[in-house]
C-alpha cells in the first residue's frame, strides 16, 4: 500500500495539472528526448519570454487530472512528454515550432488551444499564423490604408468643388 504522503502529492500534482490547463489559453504536448540539458533550458527561457511555461509530469498523473476534465488525449500520452502552457493560444506553438525546426529532437504531438484538442498538423497549421503584434500591426496598416485613401478623396472632392 503506498505511503499517504506520496498519494497526496500525487494528487497536488493531478490539481496542478488540471488548474493549469483550465487557466491556459494553449496546452501542448511534445517529445523532447534527445535535446541536452542546456537546450531545453534555452526552449525554457524562451517560452517564458512568451509568458508560457514547460513542465514534465509522468503521464499516468497527466491522464488521471485529464480524466477529470473529460479531454481524451491518452493516446498520445505515450513515451517521455512535456507539456506547455500559455495564456497567448498562439505562443506557445510558434515557440515550439521554431524550436523543432532547429532542433529535430523536438516533436508537436497534441495540443488543447482554447478548449478544443489538435493534433499535429492543426499545432503546424496554427503555427503558420502571425503573432499578435504581426496581426495587430497588419489591422493598422490596413486601417491607416483606408483613412489615406478616404482623405486623398476628400482632399480632391474639395478641390473640385473650389473650381
Amino acid at each position: 500500500m503506498a505511503n499517504q504522503k506520496i498519494l497526496d502529492k500525487k494528487q497536488e500534482i493531478i490539481s496542478e495539472i488540471s488548474e493549469k490547463t483550465k487557466n491556459a489559453n494553449s496546452t501542448i504536448f511534445f517529445e523532447y528526448q534527445g535535446l541536452t540539458a542546456e537546450e531545453t533550458n534555452e526552449l525554457r527561457r524562451k517560452l517564458k519570454e512568451n509568458d508560457s511555461e514547460l513542465k514534465i509530469y509522468k503521464n499516468t498523473l497527466v491522464k488521471r487530472a485529464y480524466d477529470t476534465l473529460n479531454i481524451d488525449i491518452a493516446d498520445e500520452l505515450t513515451g517521455p512528454k512535456a507539456v506547455a502552457f500559455g495564456t497567448d493560444a498562439i505562443a506557445p506553438i510558434k515557440v515550439l515550432s521554431d524550436f523543432a525546426k532547429k532542433h529535430p529532437a523536438l516533436e508537436l504531438k497534441v495540443g488543447i488551444v482554447d478548449g478544443d484538442v489538435a493534433d499535429a498538423a492543426k499545432l503546424k497549421e496554427l503555427s503558420a499564423i502571425p503573432s499578435r503584434e504581426g496581426l495587430l500591426t497588419m489591422l493598422a496598416g490596413g486601417l491607416m490604408g483606408t483613412v489615406r485613401d478616404l482623405s486623398i478623396c476628400l482632399d480632391l472632392y474639395s478641390e473640385s468643388l473650389e473650381k
